[in-house]
């Protein structure tokens, strides 16, 4: 019982946190750049750092290697000369410089390597950041024409109050003109009256008009021209 309880908060935690990330999902990503910019910078530093290292170890090397040119020279010419004593003297410096000539260009070599890839390593993110950048932009116009799509549903496309003006609309439609029932109710009331077929008797000519027309009156009018 308590495996399935601790179950269905696991599930409903996991919801809530799927809705969080929906509904905040650009800032979330916005806060992702922002660390993930935090940590490019943060390995420019460390790459600058391994730039000045390795340039610092290779100048030393190369003053070693002038070093070395001209104690050898120097060593050289006082073996050529027979100054053994001497010229062992310069051996044995100019092995100590060899010596530390290796370990320099072991140094050189390993902080030549490490920056290698730490500048692949920052170029790479410079990039996706690019992109991240780039998408984000499209991530926010599209965000935002979701929410004004949301918004209009809510607005429109399930009001209360635009269903209502629907159906009034229709009710208006639908509704009689009063002026053609007032009309409608004369009728019914002159026949009720029999005034219908007795104006109908009259315009046929049956019996004196009861009600004036317009060719009578035409007719009048041409008398008295």
């Amino acid at each position: 019982m308590l495996s399935l309880i601790r179950t269905l908060l696991d599930g409903a935690s996991a919801r809530a946190e799927d809705g969080l990330k929906d509904r905040f999902a650009i800032d979330l990503l916005a806060q992702r750049i922002r660390d993930a910019e935090t940590g490019l910078a943060a390995a420019k530093q460390t790459l600058a750092t391994l730039i000045v290292r390795q340039r610092a170890e290779q100048a030393g090397l190369d003053q070693l290697e002038r070093r070395h040119a001209d104690l050898e020279s120097r060593t050289l010419s006082a073996l050529a000369a027979g100054n053994t004593g001497l010229a062992e003297s310069g051996a044995a410096a100019i092995a100590e410089l060899e010596n530390e000539r290796e370990v320099r260009r072991a140094t050189v070599q390993s902080l030549g390597e490490k920056t290698l890839r730490m500048r692949v390593s920052v170029e790479r993110a410079h990039r996706r950041i690019i992109d991240l950048n780039q998408g984000m932009i499209s991530a926010r116009a599209i965000d935002a024409e979701r929410k004004a799509q949301s918004r209009l549903v809510r607005s429109i496309g399930h009001s209360a109050s635009l269903n209502d003006a629907e159906e009034l609309l229709a009710r208006i439609k639908a509704a009689s003109d009063p002026f053609e029932e007032a009309g409608i109710l004369d009728e019914i009331d002159g026949e009720l009256r029999h005034e219908a077929i007795r104006d109908r008797l009259a315009d046929a000519g049956h019996g004196p008009a009861v009600r004036v027309r317009a060719r009578d009156v035409l007719e009048r009018l041409k008398t008295i021209n």
